[in-house]
């Protein structure tokens, strides 16, 4: 059965947030889904998860309760193909620039007649229990797609892309942004905060999300991401919650407050 939690979601008006894990551990993975946060991000793009391990990650956090994000790598239909049979509730593209790049990519994840995705669901399906034709007809409407904006070309573009029916959202890489729009490192800076407005103006226009993605936040820097109009944070991951409880615990030990 095709869960449509996240689905529902971006359909309503409150803000979103999120939580990254890149380290290939499903143990970590059943314990952040725990948490509480909307949705879960899983990376394959940077971090080193293989697909024994993803499947795990992905079944792990929608056991506890969080529907799992897949951040994909860049323009591979294979890999992409064996993603979505994992089942996940939503897929993210990074590194989208043109309109024509969007829509090869979401083309990957539709079945015909919409797309070019091959058939052969597995923990979609939970490995038989649900109904693969029932699957096969509700899978194209049901999975999220988020694509990436991490360059200024991508900001010109964003009044075509958002005309794809299939995509759901677009999410602000400022990190990147700020590199590929010459001002790098300088991610709260008035640069990408103009790009950042002039995207919010055209996704909300569209009726669609915007996001955004980073290591880590402040209040002051959540209200900056608000006040620029995005609707859905992603802050955080796994090896930083470990390492700051881990510092925080020698401190404590040392006698530092």
């Amino acid at each position: 059965m095709i869960d449509l939690t996240l689905k529902n979601k971006l359909a309503g008006k409150d803000i979103l947030f999120g939580t990254h894990t890149g380290l290939n551990n499903a143990v970590l993975t059943e314990i952040m889904a725990g948490v509480g946060y909307d949705y879960l991000w899983i990376d394959t793009e940077h971090a080193a998860v293989d697909y024994q391990e993803l499947v795990q990650m992905i079944g792990n956090s929608w056991n506890a309760g969080t529907p799992p994000l897949v951040r994909v790598t860049m323009d591979d239909r294979n890999h992409i193909k064996k993603v979505l049979e994992m089942g996940p509730a939503g897929i993210i593209f990074p590194m989208i620039d043109t309109p024509e790049e969007a829509e090869r990519a979401v083309k990957y994840t539709l079945y015909p007649p919409d797309g070019v995705r091959g058939f052969g669901p597995q923990r979609a399906v939970r490995y038989g229990l649900d109904d693969e034709f029932e699957f096969l007809k509700a899978a194209n409407k049901a999975l999220c797609r988020f694509v990436q904006i991490e360059s200024p070309e991508a900001v010109d573009n964003l009044p075509e892309m958002v005309k794809n029916p299939w995509i759901d959202g677009f999410i602000i890489g400022p990190c990147d942004l700020s590199c590929r729009a010459g001002c790098t490192g300088e991610v709260y800076g008035e640069k990408v905060a103009q790009l950042v407005r002039r995207a919010a103006e055209v996704v909300t226009s569209a009726g669609k999300r915007l996001g955004v993605s980073m290591g880590s936040v402040t209040p002051e820097q959540r209200q900056h991401w608000l006040d620029l109009g995005i609707t859905m944070i992603s802050t955080g991951n796994d090896y930083t919650y470990v390492l700051r409880g881990a510092q925080r615990n020698l401190e404590i030990l040392r006698g530092k407050n």
